[in-house]
Order: structure tokens, then sequence, then C-alpha cells
């Protein structure tokens, strides 16, 4: 038997294939980030970019979007922060 659990649906494959570690910092978030992105009024309907996106105003990306923009800017800049080597970093979901 493989470790590898059996998945019928592709979607479900693509998730999980998503949830699996990269080794990169306060990488959940930024894979959220970007899914709430690109999932978003202002990139599937509006076709912008993703930057386009983020710094729109008019409304077309939801504020989950933004709270977790704000998390990940947290995440990434305590990584730089001396404090943060006792505390760990802040907002990650490892």
């Amino acid at each position: 038997m493989s470790s590898t659990p059996a998945f019928t649906d592709e979607e479900e494959l693509k998730a999980e294939q998503a949830k699996r570690k990269t080794g990169r910092a306060c990488d959940r978030l930024r894979q959220e980030l970007k899914a709430c992105i690109k999932e978003s009024d202002c990139v599937q309907v509006l076709r912008r970019s993703a930057t386009e996106c983020i710094n729109a105003t008019d409304g077309s990306v939801p504020r989950e979007c933004f709270h977790l923009l704000t998390s990940f800017s947290d995440c990434k800049r305590s990584m730089v922060d001396m404090r943060s080597r006792f505390r760990g970093r802040k907002g990650d979901m490892d």
C-alpha cells in the first residue's frame, strides 16, 4: 500500500497538494491570499491582474482578501523582527 491517499475527484487532489508544506515561510497565508484574489470578481469578471486588484478601491475584491493581505504582510514582517525568534512568526498557520 502506498502512503498517498486515493482521490476520486481532481479538485480534492489539487486541494491536498496545495495543503502540503513547501518549506516557505508564511506559505499557507500566501496560498489563501492567492486563491482569494483569483476567485474575486476583480479577476474573474473584470479580467484585471492580481496587482491591479489589490490596488483597486472599487469594491470588486472581498474584504477577506485584504485581511489575508494584512496577515501575510505581518507574517513576512515578523521574519525580520529579531524578537520573533522567541515568539514565532506572527500569523503563520503551520
